[in-house]
């Protein structure tokens, strides 16, 4: 989630996106929808998404900007989850991928995702991060085959290590950087955006 994601794709030639991510964009524009994910972000998800064998994991649908990239960028066959809290949201950006078979969007909060899992690629957009008091981080071990990815969006880029946090050590993105069961990265997407990419060991 980005607080102005949405706004980001002003600046993106149609012909550059996905038609599934036009049309996210689009319900997103249209009902007043700020946060989703980057176009830096979505070409990300979008790459990563095909190399996922089987199954594909989402926190926090929003209008489905993000989903999209990753439906879009998906082999055929791969099963693509979603969970979004906003009842009405998750109904209506349901509608949007009605004709994408294996796309599902379930309402409800993110812990929903294990319902499903475990997943060749996760990404934890709306909840599971531990970036907010009281949400702690999701448990790879339960959520990831091995060998699958998390992706961890929507940090500021370090720019130096221990990596902080409005000056204190940020300890969700030490979290994931230094996860034992993981093989992590952080990468720098734009000059204001990075994002952590970890793969669980075999």
């Amino acid at each position: 989630m980005s607080l102005t994601g949405t706004n980001a794709y002003a600046t993106v030639a149609p012909a550059a996106l996905p038609p599934l991510v036009r049309r996210a964009v689009a319900a997103a524009r249209e009902h007043g929808f700020p946060y989703s994910c980057r176009p830096e972000q979505g070409r990300l998800l979008h790459t990563l998404a095909g190399g996922a064998d089987a199954r594909i994991g989402e926190t926090g649908t929003g209008c489905g900007v993000g989903l999209a990239w990753l439906a879009s960028g998906a082999r055929a066959g791969t099963r693509i989850v979603s969970v979004e809290r906003d009842p009405q949201l998750a109904c209506r950006t349901a509608e949007l991928f009605t004709d994408c078979p294996g796309v599902e969007v379930i309402e409800g909060d993110w812990r929903r995702i294990a319902e499903q899992g475990p997943y060749d690629l996760l990404v934890l957009d709306g909840g599971g991060q531990g970036k907010t008091p009281g949400d702690p981080p999701a448990d790879v071990h339960n959520l990831l085959a091995p060998g699958g990815t998390v992706v961890i969006d929507d940090f500021t880029p370090a720019t130096g290590y221990p990596p902080s946090h409005e000056g204190v050590p940020d300890r969700a993105r030490l979290h994931w950087l230094e996860h034992p069961a993981l093989r992590a990265v952080e990468l720098r997407l734009a000059p204001d955006l990075s994002t952590v990419v970890g793969t669980r060991r075999l």
